[in-house]
């Protein structure tokens, strides 16, 4: 496993570099990396790491959500307003409705199995996404309409709304149909989700203020370790509970942090946020290698076409989502179009849930993770070279 771990790290941030270098999101390297090393063309990782993947990509989409939670900054969405909010779950929207109507005839999948696929692939990329709308505000570059404002509020937002659907249309997959228990469940799944992440995150936050106030130093790796074990804690409750009542556990972690970044004194969440994004730099290496890994290229190329004209298909649709959130508002045509290019981008929350189906043995599994590897070679440099490109022109 050591040997493995070597590779994983070595390799992938080597050709993660050398993406970086050519301007393509370094998470393409990473993924190349884990296809090539991977058990169907070189066979070097060890079959013991592979075989506890799945549980390394939720950990790896635990430490995405705490650190979109303990970065969303609430009043950046008052500020843009409705379009932000739209942008949050209309564009996703629209993108699931794509793959519902015509995942089926294209490649040959359930109405239930195209609903898993949509909500996969609906989640636009903060990692491709975010560093470019950071860049944009230092450069006053859009931001007189709080542009990449808008954009980062929607964007975080977004990926919490496509993990909660997905982890609602992997239950009812796994029941074989649906029925209106599921969707009534799908509300009381949300609420509940919320409650127990704002009660934890009101309790940590409060422990964490108490113990500064007594001046008993709580060390900020401590606090991250804690943070962890109590979002694992999350995620154990909505399996002890599943059947019994509907929580989300992936709620729930968002939830509390947010909570975390609302109550508690402002430095601690702000460290708490840099020690995330810190732990993210190796969770994302071994996350992107493992889901390359993951991917039969063979079945890959073969589903190739077909698949590829799908996610164009609902590249339509999401580009059409973003342009009715963006109707009634100052901005021209020239940036919407922008705000559409930067909505392009799949990856982060692709590589965290696209094999989940495979796992769960889906007969849908090999096809939504080929789906989600292509959806990721084509549009994370689409839209980061996109952006790259226009913005000068467009904003």
């Amino acid at each position: 496993m050591l040997t493995s771990l070597a590779l994983i790290f070595l390799v992938g941030l080597a050709m993660a570099a050398i993406c970086q270098k050519f301007k393509l999101p370094r998470i393409i390297g990473m993924l190349i990396t884990g296809i090539v090393l991977g058990p169907y063309i070189l066979d070097l990782l060890d079959s013991s790491i592979l075989s506890i993947s799945p549980d390394l990509r939720q950990m790896a989409l635990i430490i995405i959500l705490l650190k979109a939670g303990l970065s969303l900054d609430l009043s950046d969405l008052k500020k843009v307003g409705r379009p932000a909010v739209m942008m949050s779950f209309l564009p996703a929207t629209f993108e699931i409705l794509a793959f519902f109507l015509f995942a089926p005839p294209i490649l040959g999948v359930t109405k239930m199995e195209a609903a898993v696929m949509g909500a996969v692939l609906g989640a636009v990329s903060p990692a491709v996404v975010v560093p470019r709308m950071v860049q944009l505000i230092d450069m006053k570059c859009g931001t007189s309409k709080s542009i990449p404002q808008l954009i980062m509020a929607a964007a975080s937002c977004d990926d919490i709304f496509v993990i909660v659907l997905f982890s609602t249309f992997i239950s009812m997959a796994q029941g074989g149909s649906a029925n209106l228990i599921d969707f009534v469940n799908i509300p009381i799944s949300i609420v509940l989700g919320i409650l127990l992440g704002m009660i934890a995150g009101f309790i940590l936050s409060q422990f964490f203020e108490t113990a500064y106030a007594h001046k008993h130093c709580v060390r900020n790796s401590m606090k991250v370790i804690i943070v962890l074990g109590v979002s694992f804690m999350l995620m154990a409750i909505e399996t002890w509970l599943k059947g019994t009542v509907s929580i989300s556990g992936l709620l729930a972690v968002v939830s509390m942090a947010c909570t975390l970044k609302i109550k508690s004194i402002s430095f601690v969440s702000k460290r708490l946020s840099e020690k995330f994004g810190k732990i993210w730099l190796a969770a994302e290496v071994i996350l992107f290698v493992l889901v390359g890994a993951a991917v039969d290229i063979r079945y890959t190329l073969s589903a190739g076409l077909a698949a590829v004209g799908m996610i164009l298909i609902a590249l339509v649709f999401r580009s059409a989502g973003v342009f009715i959130c963006l109707l009634g508002t100052q901005l021209n045509l020239k940036e919407r179009l922008f705000c559409i290019i930067a909505y392009l981008p799949k990856a982060t929350v692709q590589a965290a849930i696209g094999s989940v189906p495979l796992s769960l043995g889906l007969p849908c599994g090999k096809i939504v993770l080929s789906v989600s590897v292509l959806a990721i070679l084509i549009t994370a440099p689409l839209g980061a070279l996109g952006m790259d490109i226009s913005y000068k022109k467009l904003l």
